[in-house]
């Protein structure tokens, strides 16, 4: 049976960070609200009772529910052997998926630094201010974390020889930075070339190739979570 892929069905948001390693993996899943649309993601949250979901990505795994991204891709990597299987390592990259995580908060909190219920343009100046600290300070923060975690082992994967979900994070994040922020990541790029040669080794995984291809990949947008407003872009 495929798994049940449940997240909001017009923006990439934290549920591309679960589709791209089932792509890669060749593991067959149902976007639902893709194919069901958004009330039925709503209706299906408010049968899951009191093991309910907070918020999507969540994924119907047949037999149990599973949400937050880091948890889910922990169960997927052991489910379909992409976990490193030296401890000491698959908690290690259980530790970089969290850290994926912080990061992405910080990127939406960007455009929404004062409440993520109000709209960008009600929140534009303070958006502007998180904006600059976020390039000059957070960015690098992160980006130099990632970068020497790409040199801890031989092999173009972060565990090594072979991917783990933890690639395809990066991936996405890379991709994601390199849309929000166009001028500051072509300035600051060459500074990260294991994260950068990472990236592309997931773009070049057959899985990927064919997604990115086809129109499952859905176009970044102003909607998700990595939005470009050229108004907060700089080198």
């Amino acid at each position: 049976m495929a798994y049940q892929l449940w997240y909001w069905p017009s923006i990439q948001g934290r549920g591309e960070f679960v589709r791209l390693p089932l792509e890669a993996a060749g593991i067959d899943y149902e976007d639902c609200a893709r194919t069901r649309g958004v009330d039925a993601l709503i209706a299906d949250m408010d049968t899951r009772g009191p093991y309910a979901p907070f918020a999507p990505p969540y994924l119907d795994t047949g037999t149990m529910t599973i949400a937050q991204v880091a948890h889910i891709l922990t169960w997927l990597a052991d489910a379909h052997d992409l976990a490193p299987t030296d401890e000491a390592t698959l908690f290690w990259t259980i530790q970089l998926q969290l850290t994926v995580t912080d990061m992405v908060a910080e990127v939406h909190n960007v455009h929404h630094p004062i409440a993520g219920g109000k709209y960008y343009d009600e929140q534009k100046d303070a958006a502007a201010a998180n904006a600059e600290q976020f390039r000059a300070e957070r960015m690098p923060k992160f980006l130099d974390y990632f970068e020497k975690a790409t040199q801890a082992n031989r092999g173009d994967w972060i565990a090594g020889d072979r991917w783990s979900p933890i690639d395809t994070s990066l991936f996405q994040l890379v991709a994601g930075l390199r849309y929000m922020f166009p001028k500051r990541m072509e300035a600051i790029e060459d500074d990260y070339p294991g994260l950068i040669a990472l990236h592309d080794h997931v773009a070049a995984l057959p899985g990927i190739v064919a997604y990115l291809a086809s129109d499952r990949r859905i176009a970044f947008n102003e909607d998700g979570i990595f939005r470009h407003y050229p108004e907060l872009d700089f080198a």
